[in-house]
C-alpha cells in the first residue's frame, strides 16, 4: 500500500509540474505575443506616464493603460476648431487672412458684448480664431498636451476641464473687458496647461524627467508668444480692425489651476469623493454666478 501510495504521489507531481510548464508556456507565448504586437504602444504609454503622473501612480497606470476610448474629445474639438477656421479663412475670404480682419466678428459664434443674450456664444467662440497664428498656437498646445492628458484621465474628465476654462474666458472677458470681442480656445487651452503645471509644481521631482526643465522653458516661450499676440489683437490693432480681448487666457489658467489641478492629481481615486474637487466647484460657481449677475444689472455693455 505504501508503495501505490508513493506512486499515486508522483503522477500527482508530475501532473502538477506539467500543468504548471504548461502554464509557463501559455504566459510566456502571451508576452511574446504582446511584445511583438504592442511594443510601440507600451513605449507609449510608459512615455505619457512619466510626463502626466507622479511616480506613486504610474505602476497603476501602465497595468491598466489602453487606447480605448481614444483621446476623441481633443481630437474632435480641434478639427471642429480647424473646420472653422478653414471656412472663414477660405470659404468666406478676408482681406488679410493670415490676421482674419473684421469678417469672423459677425459669425455666429463669436462672442460679442452686444449678442450677450444669445447665451451659447460664451462657449462657441472657442471655434473662431483671430489668425493662423493664433489657431496653430492653440492647435499645437491643445494637441501635445490635451492628448496626453486624455489618454490618461479620459476624455470626461479632460472635457470638464477644458470647457470650464472656456466659460470662465468668455464671464472674465464680459466683466474685466466688457466691450470687447472675444474669439479663440485660449481659454479652454489654459485651463489643461494650469492644471497640468500645478500638478507638475506640486509633484516636480517626481514628475519632471530628463531635460524636463528645458521642457518647460520651451512651453513658457510659447505661452508668451501666444499672449503677445492677444496683447497685440487688444491694444495694438489697426485703426480699421476690431480689437479682442484677452482675459480668457488670464481666466481659464485660473480655472485649469483650481479645477484642473483637483481633476489631474485624482488619477487613481474617486474624483467625487475628493473635497478638493467640491471646494474648487464650489468657488467656480460662486464666480459664475457673480459674472451672471454683473452682466445682467452691472455691465457697461447694457
Amino acid at each position: 500500500m505504501a508503495a501505490a501510495h508513493d506512486v499515486e504521489m508522483e503522477s500527482v507531481n508530475l501532473n502538477m509540474e506539467r500543468e504548471g510548464k504548461e502554464v509557463l508556456e501559455d504566459e510566456k507565448i502571451r508576452e511574446d505575443r504582446e511584445g511583438k504586437d504592442f511594443p510601440r504602444s507600451r513605449k507609449v504609454h510608459r512615455i505619457v506616464s512619466k510626463w502626466m503622473l507622479p511616480e506613486p501612480v504610474r505602476r497603476t497606470y501602465l497595468e491598466r493603460a489602453n487606447c480605448l476610448p481614444p483621446p476623441l474629445f481633443i481630437i474632435s474639438i480641434s478639427l471642429a476648431e480647424l473646420a472653422v477656421f478653414i471656412y472663414y479663412a477660405v470659404w468666406k475670404p478676408q482681406k488679410q487672412w493670415i490676421t482674419l480682419d473684421t469678417g469672423i466678428l459677425e459669425s455666429p459664434f463669436t462672442y460679442r458684448p452686444d449678442k450677450r443674450e444669445e447665451a451659447w456664444r460664451f462657449i462657441s467662440y472657442m471655434l473662431v480664431h483671430a489668425g493662423v497664428q493664433h489657431i496653430v498656437g492653440n492647435l499645437f498646445m491643445q494637441l501635445v498636451l490635451g492628448i496626453p492628458l486624455e489618454m490618461v484621465h479620459k476624455g470626461l474628465r479632460v472635457g470638464l476641464v477644458y470647457l470650464a476654462g472656456v466659460l470662465a474666458g468668455s464671464l472674465a472677458s464680459s466683466i474685466f473687458d466688457p466691450l470687447k470681442s472675444l474669439v479663440g480656445a485660449s481659454g479652454g487651452v489654459y485651463a489643461l496647461m494650469g492644471g497640468y503645471f500645478m500638478n507638475v509644481i506640486v509633484n516636480f521631482r517626481e514628475m519632471i524627467p530628463a531635460f524636463g526643465i528645458v521642457r518647460l522653458l520651451v512651453i513658457i516661450l510659447i505661452v508668451a508668444s501666444d499672449m503677445g499676440f492677444a496683447l497685440y489683437r487688444r491694444f495694438f490693432v489697426p485703426e480699421n480692425g476690431s480689437p479682442v480681448s484677452f482675459a480668457a487666457h488670464i481666466a481659464g489658467g485660473f480655472a485649469g489651476m483650481s479645477i484642473g489641478y483637483t481633476v489631474f492629481s485624482c488619477f487613481d481615486k474617486t474624483l467625487l469623493k475628493d473635497p478638493r474637487f467640491w471646494i474648487a466647484i464650489a468657488a467656480y460657481v460662486a464666480c459664475l454666478l457673480f459674472a451672471v449677475l454683473f452682466n445682467i444689472f452691472l455691465s457697461p455693455a447694457n
